[in-house]
């Protein structure tokens, strides 16, 4: 006789049926809110053709970045006993590489700290100081990236034009004598992306004061600073001084980007809060590429400004070359500012009728791309519309002037 139990123990139980419906759990509100990249930094990694000339991204050339030299600094960094640059580190920094920044920056140590390139910098800058919904008054035309940083604080924009003399601190005066209360103003004052001019010394005077007496946070992007190759370099100890301004600069410009190193000074008061939050996010840049570039770094008392000068040299050949070309192949079309310095030139179609959405096409057509201008505003009262940016960093002279050539024919089928 089969037992009630041993009977169950046959019995076929029936299975389960597979969840089938979508889960009803997203991305956060935050994430969502992102616009998705366009254009900018993306188009500038794409797949090339072999004849395309490209002159898209502020890409430092090859040839004067020390690869060899950091190849030596970083063989020389992993036999120190017990690898330190292969241990963990602290949120601030490597000491030596601090140490080594805050000379060049005349500031105490304790205001350096070591960030993972210009834009992680920026990044932290606007989650430390700008609230939800702040006002931020930013370059028009401008540096796109920040305005995707911004959105981390959901910030509202306060355009403010960049001329010939760079930021127009009469224009934020004005927008500030009317009741308008940033908690920052963003710009980038030595070789401005995109048009290339610098904040005159008079206007960097004037825009600290501002911000020390309507008590707004100045967040002064500096990656092109040591790029000058004409005139004379303008007082960047102007930033370091004020208990009201964040500088914020990079190595990627000068020793390469694909470092990812960069450092922010900062007010001393605000340096406990930065560390807070830096600690709750990837808590320190890579103690490798650190201990590397200050062993590079440290080596030579000369090595970096050599390694500028090279540098330096071989941009403004190139900026002039560029210009000259553009004048040869498409006379008098262009309105161009010869640059003093940076990555880019900034040419203004003289002629309103020509189509610059067209001419765009046309020159993708005869293979050459840029940026087009209307990429960067922030709002009204720019001509950036009627503006190539042209990146002549990593191109040599020659293909520069056959770049020149290509547009000049793009401009004759208008």
């Amino acid at each position: 006789m089969t037992s009630t139990a041993s009977t169950a123990s046959t019995q076929t139980l029936p299975q389960s049926t597979p969840q089938t419906s979508p889960p009803t759990w997203t991305s956060t509100e935050l994430a969502r809110a992102f616009n998705a990249p366009k254009g900018f930094g993306d188009a500038t990694l794409r797949d090339r053709h072999p004849d395309s000339i490209e002159l898209l991204g502020g890409i430092p050339d090859p040839s004067v970045l020390p690869s060899a030299e950091l190849a030596e600094a970083t063989a020389r960094v992993l036999s120190v006993p017990g690898v330190p640059a292969l241990q963990y580190g602290r949120t601030e920094g490597v000491p030596a590489l601090r140490e080594w920044i805050a000379a060049r920056e005349g500031v105490p140590v304790s205001r350096v700290l070591i960030t993972n390139g210009g834009f992680h910098g920026i990044s932290l800058a606007v989650q430390l100081v700008v609230e939800r919904g702040g006002l931020v008054a930013v370059d028009n035309p401008i540096f796109p990236l920040f305005l995707r940083g911004l959105e981390l604080s959901d910030a509202r924009i306060l355009p403010i034009t960049v001329g010939r003399d760079g930021f127009d601190v009469a224009e934020l005066e004005a927008h500030l004598i009317a009741g308008a209360r940033p908690a920052a103003v963003y710009t980038v004052p030595d070789f401005h992306n995109p048009s290339q001019h610098s904040l005159t010394l008079e206007g960097r005077r004037a825009l600290v004061r501002l911000a020390e007496r309507y008590d707004f946070i100045l967040l002064a992007d500096n990656p092109y600073r040591e790029l000058r190759f004409r005139g004379d370099e303008l007082d960047f100890e102007i930033f370091n001084s004020s208990s009201h301004v964040i500088h914020i600069n990079t190595f990627t410009k000068t020793l390469g980007p694909g470092l990812r190193l960069g450092w922010i000074v900062l007010p001393e008061r605000l340096v406990p809060d930065f560390v807070s939050l830096r600690a709750r996010q990837d808590s320190h840049s890579s103690q490798l590429v650190q201990h590397a570039v200050a062993e590079l770094l440290g080596t030579t008392p000369t090595f970096f400004d050599d390694t500028l000068a090279s540098a330096r040299e071989l941009y403004r050949e190139r900026a002039d070359a560029l210009s000259a070309a553009l004048e040869a192949h498409a006379p008098g079309a262009f309105e161009i500012d010869a640059p003093d310095g940076g990555l880019f030139l900034w040419p203004r179609l003289v002629d309103d009728a020509i189509d610059a959405d067209r001419l765009a096409e046309d020159a993708s057509a005869e293979g050459i791309g840029y940026q087009r201008g209307s990429f960067f505003p922030s709002g009204p009262g720019t001509d950036a519309p009627r503006r190539l940016r042209l990146a002549y960093g990593d191109t040599p002279v020659e293909r520069l002037q056959e770049a020149a050539a290509r547009l000049g024919r793009a401009l004759e089928k208008q």
